[in-house]
């Protein structure tokens, strides 16, 4: 089983940045053009057939509410897709103590919607992921047992406040909530590999998404620990647009990991990590 766990398909009219800016230098920008109405609206069924074509079997779509840098991207915006094709999309929730309050009960509102997981975006949200504001929203995926993916690395997106990506910050979260289950999104992409890795390496429920990340790459940026102990706590993710899933799974592929790594990278971790794929 193959899973993108970290895919965005924004509704084009609610982005505040760019088509271009959004897409980035690595995405399909013509595929990804093909998927929407006149409107800007995604097309479940082609949406569905292009992550077909892809050859991935489950994916994670993230909505997110960051007025200050992307945009409004809504869990009804998912909905459509998931009913479309229910077996390969499930959908991330996404919580913004600015915008929602209390955070607790629109974080059970995007539940009951059947979202799995809980994506945070402190980069994009302006706000501290160790912030007490995010508290309640902890607390209640601890109770409900539901993993937490929160953003690392910077963002150049208009509007983003990197500071906040520091993975480091999660050491609070973890020591004050020891039984959450946290995804390290993009393996702390830029200034912080070594911070996000050794969080992964020493905390058994703590895992890293390699969204964003070239795969060829991931030997340099993890050289201090070795690709193969990474891959065992690594899932599969493209940040997609922003990159081919069929291209990037080859990639990891010619990583020539041991066969059981590159299974657990493409799809066995992010089963153990998210329920909500089983099934």
């Amino acid at each position: 089983m193959i899973v993108d766990a970290h895919v965005h398909v924004a509704h084009l009219a609610r982005l505040k940045v760019s088509w271009e800016t959004w897409i980035g230098p690595a995405g399909d920008a013509g595929a990804w053009a093909a998927l929407y109405d006149d409107d800007g609206a995604p097309i479940p069924e082609r949406v569905s057939g292009y992550f077909a074509g892809e050859g991935v079997d489950r994916v994670l779509l993230f909505c997110e509410y960051s007025p200050k840098a992307t945009g409004w991207q809504t869990v009804e915006d998912m909905l459509p897709i998931v009913e479309h094709d229910p077996e390969r999309f499930r959908i991330v929730a996404n919580v913004n103590p600015h915008v929602h309050h209390p955070v607790a009960r629109e974080l059970d509102r995007q539940l009951d919607h059947g979202a799995v997981a809980l994506k945070i975006h402190p980069v994009h949200a302006g706000i501290a992921p160790n912030d007490r504001e995010l508290y309640p929203a902890y607390a209640r995926c601890a109770e409900r047992g539901i993993p937490v993916i929160v953003h690392t690395g910077p963002s150049f997106f208009p509007g983003a406040t990197s500071r906040h990506g520091d993975p480091v910050l999660m050491d609070d979260v973890m020591r004050d909530f020891p039984e959450l289950v946290v995804v390290l999104a993009h393996g702390g992409r830029g200034w912080s590999y070594d911070v996000a890795a050794s969080l992964a390496l020493t905390r058994e429920n703590l895992w890293l998404d390699l969204a964003g990340l070239p795969p060829k790459r991931l030997p340099t940026y993890y050289a201090a620990f070795g690709v193969e102990r990474i891959a065992a706590k690594a899932i599969f993710g493209t940040d997609s647009p922003a990159a081919s899933p069929s291209r990037n799974v080859a990639a990891i592929r010619d990583l020539g990991l041991p066969e059981h790594l590159t299974d657990a990278v493409l799809g066995g971790n992010a089963a153990r990590v998210f329920p909500g794929l089983r099934g």
